[in-house]
């Protein structure tokens, strides 16, 4: 571990380990290794592993202190070599035990004519992986289906609810889509609604595929303040199916939660990419599920849309070859580009045009599409290159340029929640635009469009916690897409840096990707690897 790596504990890990310390009556010598051992838990916790590994030693000092067994209900659990707070604990063997029921559901038959009309080109000769994923949803209650930018998850997804549905007959099935995301939840909408008319089936069975799609958080039913749910294993959901998109976003936590609210013999399938950032809180579900679940995980190998160089930069990082990816960047591409100018001066020139259609009064579709066309991503919140200096350095060059009035709220603000806010439908990570609304004389509102397409105004007054988003973390980014991206490293090298969340960041252009860094750390993030340490797996393999 390099002196960058050592953890840098925080208040709240202090106080933590202090709290459950003075309960333990063991003599001040064990304390102090207890005490370490809970200092370690609590950072690992916040770094987003479920669990951490512990040897015989700290084992036997877990047990002297009355707080930690195997049994589950002492505040701390120990599990072969690993320990847990109870809660995760509980979260993570409650999904292993509801995902073994499903793995345990017995195989249905599959419909082989309708599934060859909606995949014409699959044959025996050559294997078509879309083909082969529907197919395997259509006979078991768990699919796991993943695959890189273009490889067709969403294609995938349209046809398998047609042929749900088709193979269904006279009865339709009750089938949810759903998302980590509001921002993921309006992306898959969108990509359904687009891809409908082009099925080989009849407008009986097109109406019946939905083009609703929830954020998770709804479609469970939140109760605020509390962390619970109103579905949930005693008042289960009512869906047949649920069909869940970016799958590599959800947690430990909310997973557990959404496959204990699913009704007895309910089916799941969950869609991402597993090269992804795992989530922001505890667990790498998705990781782990494919790792010990290869029977239920199909890859989509093939990519349709996604070639070129931003392709080969983004196998280039996943495959930890740090050089060739530095080497593309710098070709001079136009579409890989390796950023030398001033990069206050650039981000200006492209917003530009957005700011011109906000002072010809365009509408909200027109620049919500305008702003969407290019996103700053920058790989930390905080420090000279992070997303909070870089939004407040922006706005100061655009007062300047008289580009705006004034930073605050202003005509053309854009602004990305960063709280959940059920009651106003409001979820972290969605976007809006502050512009004179004419129905209310012109008095500046925040307008936000809705994963059903509709468009909702609020007062900035009313809105939750939020801030200006012309620069996002890339975390955010998950579940977005632009045509053009910027990738901002800081100046030195972090742990945070890793090769997934440069292959996330990569990943969210369509047409073009800037990256402004010095060569070490791109160097150092593509070499780097995240490793969460988790117990779903041996779970599920000891099943």
């Amino acid at each position: 571990m390099t002196v960058l790596e050592q953890p840098s504990y925080s208040r709240l890990d202090h106080v933590f380990a202090r709290f459950l310390t003075k309960l333990s009556p063991v003599d001040d010598t064990t304390k102090r290794v207890f005490n370490a051992i809970l200092l370690r838990l609590s950072n690992q916790l916040s770094q987003g592993h479920s669990c951490i590994s512990v040897n015989a030693d700290e084992c036997a000092v877990l047990i002297s202190s009355t707080l930690a067994d195997a049994s589950g209900l002492l505040p701390l659990v120990i599990e072969d070599d690993r320990l847990y707070l109870q809660r995760y604990w509980h979260y993570e063997t409650r999904l292993a035990q509801q995902l073994q029921v499903l793995l345990t559901t017995e195989k249905r038959a599959a419909d082989l004519d309708v599934l060859r009309r909606y995949f014409p080109a699959a044959s025996d000769t050559v294997v078509d992986w879309q083909y082969e994923a529907v197919k395997h949803a259509l006979q078991h209650a768990l699919t796991i289906i993943t695959g890189g930018p273009g490889t067709g998850k969403t294609t995938t997804i349209v046809r398998l609810l047609a042929a749900l549905q088709e193979c269904a007959g006279e009865q339709p099935l009750h089938i949810a889509l759903a998302a980590p995301t509001g921002k993921a939840a309006m992306r898959l909408a969108e990509a359904i609604r687009t891809r409908i008319a082009e099925l080989p089936c009849g407008d009986d069975i097109k109406q019946r595929i939905p083009e609703q799609v929830y954020t998770l958080h709804r479609l469970l039913g939140p109760k605020p303040p509390s962390p619970y749910f109103s579905h949930d294993s005693d008042n289960p959901l009512t869906f047949d199916w649920v069909v869940v998109d970016e799958a590599s976003m959800v947690d430990l936590s909310l997973m557990s939660k959404l496959v204990d609210a699913l009704k007895p013999g309910a089916n799941l399938v969950l869609l991402g990419d597993k090269h992804q950032l795992a989530s922001v809180e505890a667990g790498a579900v998705l990781a782990d599920l494919t790792s010990a679940l290869p029977a239920q995980t199909v890859e989509l190998q093939v990519s349709h849309r996604f070639h070129g160089a931003i392709k080969a930069l983004a196998d280039s990082v996943n495959q930890q070859q740090a050089q060739t990816a530095w080497a593309l960047l710098q070709q001079d591409s136009l579409t890989c580009n390796l950023l030398c100018e001033d990069l206050l001066n650039f981000i200006v020139a492209q917003v530009e045009p957005y700011f011109t259609l906000v002072a010809n009064n365009a509408d909200f579709v027109t620049l919500f599409t305008e702003f969407s066309r290019f996103q700053v991503l920058s790989a930390t919140r905080l420090g000279d290159y992070g997303v909070v200096a870089l939004n407040q350095r922006l706005e100061r060059k655009l007062v300047q340029l008289r580009k705006i009035p004034h930073d605050g709220w202003y005509p053309g603000r854009p602004v990305i929640i960063l709280q959940n806010n059920p009651a106003l439908r409001l979820y972290n990570g969605d976007i809006g635009l502050c512009l004179p609304d004419p129905k209310q004389n012109n008095r500046l509102m925040v307008f936000f469009q809705r994963a059903d397409g509709q468009v909702h105004s609020y007062l900035p007054t009313r809105l939750p916690p939020c801030e200006s988003v012309y620069a996002m973390t890339i975390h955010k980014s998950q579940g977005s897409e632009f045509d053009e991206v910027l990738i901002v490293l800081p100046e030195y090298d972090i742990p945070l840096l890793t090769k997934e969340l440069l292959y996330t960041a990569i990943t969210r252009a369509k047409n073009k990707i800037n990256v402004f860094s010095q060569a070490n750390v791109f160097l150092a993030a593509t070499q780097r690897k995240i490793e969460r340490v988790s117990g779903l797996a041996a779970k599920l393999n000891n099943f």
